[in-house]
């Protein structure tokens, strides 16, 4: 079978990036597939340079020529304004595809920030979009995106999911709870303010001194510029129990999380469904989040950790405060979350339902 492959695929490595390559490569030995690279180098959205354009105008180009005699096509969609149109592109050199296309939105904010902002990009999406094969969703929350003219039965949800070797036994989970002194928070994100890495720091050094000692900060992720990073680097210089990791790899990921007591994405995005929190999960960890309605599908409150204001350091400065007082209460969450990600958000799943929809 014949499948084309229109996806961001590492490098760089994000959530998006990491999606992809793990569909990917679940089905490259059993089909033949033609991969149209969607991948970017700046965290920056739109065409904010002439080597962006240069990219897309190529990307157009192999669309254009491998589309021939494919079986099926397998589409992320993008949510900024530039990678929209280039979607619709996309969507009129393929329009004889329409019917056998998947797309797959991996974000959460294409309403809120583009369709309802500019209700010509909606229309014309609305005209290519309704007569895809498919649509495949992360959660329930954004079925509202295109329920108005997308038939139900035809739009997929398929939860994201971590890795499989960020999963920690349930044994090694107690054990990192045993004393938890100090509790070990970690952040692992792209370090854009969007992601509230900025949040977290300002109010973890609103903590008092005393309590401060009690926690050791961790931040780990790639930023835009090294101005950006020199600037955060500076902030942080000469506290000892906040450290900065730079972008890792999956090593040095992977001990991160085996020592995390919390994870912490006090992020202001219009989230999809990250990853980063599933992954906190399967390494047994509590979670300190936002109430982003992509998170909403997958955390609840005092279930899965502690839910606090968006752009809010004093919300999460209380929560790290009282949590001093209610240690016990994480290793219940942090087993919980283990159980959770066991049970839903596994690779295998994850790759296997998209087949499914998809028909391979």
């Amino acid at each position: 079978m014949k499948i084309l492959y229109i996806a961001p695929l590492p490098p760089p490595i994000n959530g998006h990036s990491l999606v992809s390559k793990e569909f990917y490569d679940s089905i490259s030995a059993k089909h033949n597939v033609e991969v149209i690279n969607l991948r970017k180098q700046s965290l920056k959205e739109g065409m904010d340079s002439i080597q962006r354009i240069v990219e897309i105008l190529k990307v157009l180009a192999r669309t254009f020529f491998k589309k021939s005699k494919t079986d099926a096509v397998y589409f992320t969609i993008s949510e900024s304004l530039a990678g929209n149109l280039k979607d619709v592109l996309i969507y009129m050199i393929c329009f004889n595809l329409l019917p056998k296309m998947y797309i797959h939105l991996h974000g959460g904010s294409l309403k809120r920030l583009l369709f309802d902002k500019y209700p010509w990009v909606f229309i014309l999406n609305r005209f290519f979009i309704k007569r895809v094969g498919g649509v495949i969703l992360s959660g329930d929350s954004h079925l509202e995106i295109f329920r108005d003219y997308v038939d139900r039965k035809k739009i997929s949800i398929i939860p994201n999911f971590a890795q499989d070797y960020l999963f920690l036994s349930e044994k090694t989970i107690r054990r990192k709870f045993d004393q938890p002194s100090p509790i070990r928070l970690l952040f692992i994100s792209n370090m854009i303010p969007l992601k509230g890495y900025l949040i977290l720091l300002e109010g973890f050094l609103a903590l008092k001194a005393d309590l401060q000692k009690k926690y050791v900060l961790e931040f780990a992720g790639r930023f835009d510029t090294e101005e950006e990073r020199s600037i955060f680097e500076e902030k942080i210089k000469g506290k000892k129990n906040i450290r900065y990791h730079g972008l890792i790899d999956d090593t040095k990921k992977k001990e991160l999380f085996e020592k995390a007591h919390i994870f912490c994405l006090p992020t202001m995005f219009f989230e999809g469904q990250p990853i980063s929190i599933l992954e906190a999960y399967a390494a047994g960890c509590a979670v300190i989040t936002t109430g982003q309605s992509g998170i909403l599908d997958i955390f609840t409150d005092q279930v899965n950790g502690f839910q606090i204001r968006e752009n809010s350091p004093e919300s999460l400065t209380k929560i790290l405060s009282d949590l001093l007082v209610e240690q016990k209460s994480l290793l219940k969450i942090a087993l919980y979350n283990n159980r959770s990600a066991v049970e839903k958000y596994r690779v295998v799943t994850y790759t296997s339902n998209l087949k499914k929809v998809i028909g391979l």
